[in-house]
């Protein structure tokens, strides 16, 4: 069965689209495969996800729980195997739980920033002239600031928060999005199919949605996973300086901040959640560079 299901997978001749595009997920994988550090970080966001999603199955204790006859444990210690912070709090415990935090703030950006992105560069690449030179010029001036002093210059106008973060993250996060998809419309605008579809009376805004951003969305997918370990240290960085999420809830970056004064001492209580942080950035790097390989139509022949 299983032989006939992989025959059927890899027909050359697809008797159907949707043939096709399972074919086309099969081969994808198994290009994917073929890379190990690719798998190794697939393993590493597979682990964050469910971390995220069991938190309070793998978690012992309250993330926020404090117990102050026990603060400052070591690694370890029976009951708190990675040790305990400056209140007591279990942190294994607020490590699982700032998965999730972590976890919300990539989707939010993953699903925002390179929407708008994808977006601003279709039309631009695919209008040209006046429009493409407004915004085009609009980009250049959000990639004219580092990315994290621009997000702390917005916080500090909106304020601190979760929220406040993410749109500020989102806000800086487009540009990049926006060029690679200006880029890959350029290439496309002028195709054959897509001068058949104008011949048949399909409209720019149909072009745009059902032609050209689809041949988009591999280069921007690529960034996407790529970028993520970015937004990840971009957040941390807020939450370091107080600016991002707020006390008591258990991010990482602000784990790092409220431990930074125990680092030569207690060296846990900042250490092991810059060691998440780094594991995690590392885990969506490797995927991205893994994914590349597998959607860049120029390195298919890797």
């Amino acid at each position: 069965m299983m032989g006939q299901m992989m025959t059927w997978l890899r027909d050359p001749n697809p008797a159907s689209r949707m043939q096709a595009r399972l074919g086309q997920y099969y081969l994808g994988w198994l290009r994917l495969r073929r890379n190990p550090l690719a798998v190794v970080g697939l393993t590493i966001v597979l682990a964050l996800l469910a971390m995220a999603a069991l938190a309070p199955v793998l978690a012992t204790h309250d993330p926020f729980a404090q117990d102050l006859g026990r603060r400052l444990l070591p690694p370890l210690t029976p009951g708190n195997w990675l040790g305990t912070d400056d209140f007591g709090r279990d942190i294994w415990t607020r490590i699982v739980f700032g998965a999730r935090i972590t976890l919300y703030i990539v989707a939010l950006v993953a699903i925002t920033a390179p929407v708008l992105g994808l977006l601003v560069g279709t039309v631009a690449g695919y209008f040209g002239g006046v429009v493409d030179l407004i915004l085009m010029r609009i980009t250049d001036i959000f990639l004219a600031f580092p990315r994290l002093i621009l997000a702390l210059a917005l916080v500090s106008v909106l304020g601190p928060g979760i929220e406040n973060a993410v749109l500020a993250i989102a806000l800086t996060a487009w540009p990049p999005y926006a060029r690679v998809a200006r880029a890959e419309t350029l290439t496309v605008r002028g195709a054959d199919y897509i001068a058949a579809v104008r011949l048949q009376g399909a409209g720019s805004g149909r072009i745009i949605l059902g032609h050209v951003i689809p041949m988009c969305l591999p280069s921007v997918i690529i960034r996407v996973t790529l970028d993520m370990a970015g937004v990840i240290l971009i957040a941390a960085g807020l939450g370091f300086l107080g600016l991002g999420v707020q006390p008591p809830l258990p991010e990482w970056g602000l784990m790092i901040s409220s431990g930074r004064k125990f680092l030569f001492e207690q060296w846990w209580v900042a250490t092991i959640p810059g060691l998440a942080i780094f594991i995690v950035s590392l885990g969506f790097n490797l995927l991205g560079d893994g994914l590349r390989d597998v959607l860049d139509p120029r390195s298919s022949g890797k």
